[in-house]
Formats: structure tokens, sequence, C-alpha cells
């Protein structure tokens, strides 16, 4: 009877268990999207399209990016919401969707916490507070003096309200005043710093990078505690006379709620297998970025824990929906 019994237990568990073997055995069994919310060129698009190929070569399927901008990333959220919950639709994206919109928004058509899966923090990022090349102020000690003696003369630009929040930041502990210019893109206000009509800007570090190799900006320092190893000669927050200046953005990936957990560690773990490569991780640090990877249930506590902090920068910020 005991053997009976026994064989009974084994059994059921065996039945149990062949759903989630099957779900992770046959992911992914076809073309896999990942949906960026924002323009191509889009640190976060960049970013994505380093995986995209790297995951495409480990699973033999396509992996494709479908930049879905605009309206601050809401649509491209709600679409990978309402997806079919099979893993092959991943919403590669930022702090942007899953923490400042629920900040600025009275109501949203998904959840950043409820309507997806969380799979992994991807990497992460500070800020860089930047100039003109050519401009004559050549520290944070400097732009301070200078907005505090033109006060409502000077402009400055972001492209996605991550970078507005982090120059809030930086407003607040200057004790200095400027007048926000607002953009589709990070990339698209570096011109006008060229120009003139921003006095500085605050960007991520990816396209920071880009402008500064360039000859276009010049960094006068990041939202972190130690140097950014890609921009070694642009000092920290603390540094430039700013310590309480410390925000960090970062990328990450979710499934549509209801995706097989079987499914979610699988592409965690791929992740993790294509992340560790040479190739890409040199491609990633030449973007300026390196990977900072997490298991799902340590990303999903980590966006909660981040929605409730930028949230109280931003409102205290009062930054508005325009």
């Amino acid at each position: 009877m005991f053997a009976r019994r026994q064989f009974v237990r084994t059994a059921a568990a065996a039945i149990v268990a062949a759903p989630a073997i099957s779900h992770a055995q046959k992911f992914p069994s076809g073309r896999v999207t990942l949906v960026v919310p924002f323009p191509a060129g889009a640190a976060t698009d960049i970013g994505a399209r380093v995986y995209a190929e790297a995951l495409s070569a480990l699973w033999g399927q396509p992996v494709v990016v479908d930049n879905k901008g605009g309206g601050n990333g809401i649509p491209a959220a709600e679409a990978v919401a309402r997806s079919k919950p099979d893993g092959l639709t991943i919403f590669a994206t930022s702090a942007m969707t899953q923490i400042v919109n629920p900040a600025i928004y009275d109501k949203l058509p998904y959840d950043p916490i409820e309507s997806f899966e969380a799979i992994t923090r991807l990497g992460t990022s500070p800020f860089v507070l930047l100039v003109d090349r050519s401009s004559p102020i050549n520290s944070a000690a400097e732009l301070t003096a200078k907005l505090k003696a033109e006060p409502g003369r000077h402009n400055y630009g972001a492209g996605a309200l991550p970078a507005r929040v982090a120059s809030e930041l930086y407003k607040a502990a200057a004790g200095v005043e400027a007048v926000y210019v607002g953009y589709k893109s990070n990339p698209q206000a570096i011109p006008d710093v060229q120009s003139g009509l921003l006095t500085f800007m605050m960007i991520d570090t990816v396209n920071a990078k880009l402008g500064i190799e360039r000859g276009a900006l010049k960094g006068l320092f990041v939202t972190d505690t130690t140097r950014y190893p890609p921009l070694q000669d642009v000092p920290t927050a603390a540094e430039a006379g700013l310590p309480d200046v410390l925000l960090t953005t970062w990328t990450g990936l979710y499934a549509p709620k209801g995706t097989p957990r079987e499914v979610v560690e699988k592409i965690n773990t791929d992740v993790r297998a294509v992340a560790a490569k040479p190739d890409v991780l040199a491609r990633l640090e030449t973007m300026g970025t390196v990977p900072k990877l997490m298991s799902p249930d340590e990303f999903a506590a980590f966006t909660r824990s981040e929605k409730e902090r930028w949230g109280k920068i931003i409102h205290r910020a009062n930054i508005k929906v325009e």
C-alpha cells in the first residue's frame, strides 16, 4: 500500500511539473520582439539592439527591436501589457515607463508592477551634467554661479523625463533656476546646447559619452558616488561640490503578466549568458554602459523601491505632465 501511495504521489508531481518543463523547452518557438518605448538612437534602444543580436544567435530565432516611441512610453507599455504572455513579446524599457510615469500621471492604462513580470535589470547609468564644448564654463561651480547671477535668462533641455528629474535635482541642490525645454529624445537637445539656446543639459552616460567623444560637449559631473569608468575624466557630484545630486537611471526587461515563470527564468539565464560574452561586454562598454543584472525576484523588488524613491523626488520638484 505504501509503495502504491508513493507511486501516485510521484506520478502526480510529474504531471504538475510537465507543463513547466514543456514551456521552457519550447521557448522561443518563433520570433521574439523587444518593444522599446523610445525612438531609434535613444540609450535604451542602443542597448536593446546589442542584446537582441546576441540572443538571436543564442536562440536560433530572430529577435527584433520594435521602436514604439512617443507618449512618454505609455503606448508601448500598454501594448506589451496586453500582449500574449508567452515570452515572445518583451518590454525593453527604463525608469521612464516603470518609475517616472506613475509619479506624473494620475491614471495609466497599465500598472508598472501588476501588469508585468520582471525579468532582469540590464544596466544602470548615472546622468552627466553637460555644457557646450566651447563654453567658458568649466565646472559645476562656474555653471551654478552663472545661473545665480543671471536668473531667468537660461534654459536647459531634456528629451526624456528621467533626464529632467536629474536636472531638477541639480537645480534644487544648487539653488538655481533655469527654464525647461522639452525634446522628443535626449540626442535632439544636443544641437541646441551647441547653438547656445540651452545653457546646460543632463543626460544619460551613453549619449553623453558620444557627445563628449565627438567634441560637441564637456561633462561637469556625473550623478554617482564614484567616477563612471567610460568617463573617468568627469568628476562625481561630490567632487563637484554637490554630494546630494545622486540619481541613477536604469534599463531592464519585463514580460506581460502571466508569462510562465520558467520562461521568465530562461530569458534571465540566457541574458546573463550573452552579457558575459567578451564581444557583448566590449560593445556595451564602448557605449558607456556595463551589465548589472538581477534575478527576477530581485528586479521586482528593485522596481518597487525605485518607484517610491523617484516618486518622492518628482513630487518635491513638482514635475507635471505638460
